[in-house]
């Protein structure tokens, strides 16, 4: 069992950052890919990018160059530095974990709650 709380949604205005945080938490955590996905009202969760605890991280098509995944090993902690954000960007984002790497939402089995990224024009 992983456990994974999301924090650091907001609303921002076009252009601006934000950084949100993935606390992971259970039986060998460190074992797990960590990923970020995002979805929009009325779309599919769509993958922004995935870390494993060693390694660099990869990113989804749409978010590359503005948005950065980091962690923290210690602290079992995963953060999503989101750049110059768009209107599009607007999505409730979600962190989830897998033994394997995946990019496809259905794939992962343990996922937190989400948090709101809201970007006005």
């Amino acid at each position: 069992q992983v456990q994974l709380v999301e924090s650091g949604g907001g609303a921002v205005q076009t252009g601006g950052s934000l950084r949100l945080s993935c606390a992971a938490s259970g039986r060998a955590v460190n074992e797990y890919f960590i990923a970020w996905f995002r979805q929009a009202p009325g779309q599919e969760r769509e993958f922004v990018g995935v870390s494993a605890w060693s390694g660099g991280p990869i990113y989804g098509d749409s978010v590359k160059g503005r948005f950065a995944i980091s962690r923290d090993n210690a602290k079992n902690m995963v953060y999503l530095q989101m750049n110059t954000l768009q209107p599009e960007d607007t999505a409730v984002y979600y962190c989830a974990a897998s033994i394997n790497f995946r990019r496809s939402a259905s794939e992962y089995v343990y996922w937190g709650q989400g948090t709101q990224v809201t970007v006005s024009p």
